[in-house]
């Protein structure tokens, strides 16, 4: 499947078939590209679904391992963001840069693309920010489970009896 076609011949458009097949390759990896950049984000998106069951569950060592898998999703993203914005200037270059070069019939691939990929961003903000917002919560109701168990007046008065004394021995006499 070629990425590019030509109405004309290659020395009627004016470039060499090096460029050409330089072009093609631009536009091939531009796509590859896009594509597992969509990917990325819907496995974020499915790790951000589960990260919310787990903050309403309360699982504070499944949450952490969430929030590693979260750490590296999110930096495979950026490092792939880094690789396409080059090659989306190329790609414009290419696509505005005057030449006759037609895409194949039907293949708008790549706005269709960048407008799922847009789509997958903003969805990605807002599930993560409701994340967000229910871990706060969550914050707050331990905060005040915490509260309650250190103004419980049996447990205060279980540290001041004479039994929980806070001094041990470290002597003892055993001959009498």
């Amino acid at each position: 499947m070629s990425a590019l076609s030509t109405e004309k011949t290659d020395s009627a458009v004016g470039i060499s078939p090096e460029e050409l097949a330089q072009r093609v390759a631009i536009l091939r990896r531009f796509k590859i590209l896009l594509t597992q950049q969509r990917d990325r984000f819907r496995s974020y998106l499915e790790m951000l679904d589960k990260q919310q069951e787990i903050i309403e569950s309360g699982s504070t060592d499944a949450l952490l391992a969430h929030v590693e898998l979260e750490e590296k999703i999110v930096a495979d993203i950026f490092s792939i963001q880094k690789v396409i914005d080059p090659l989306e200037e190329m790609y414009h270059a290419v696509v505005s840069g005057g030449s006759s070069i037609q895409p194949v019939n039907g293949d708008d691939e790549v706005p269709s693309l960048k407008a799922a990929l847009e789509d997958l961003k903003n969805e990605a903000v807002v599930r993560s920010s409701r994340n967000k917002e229910l871990l706060s919560r969550r914050m707050v109701e331990l905060r005040q489970e915490i509260k309650t168990l250190r103004n419980n007046p049996y447990a205060q008065a279980v540290r001041s009896s004479g039994y929980s004394s806070s001094q041990t021995a470290t002597l003892v006499d055993i001959q009498g």
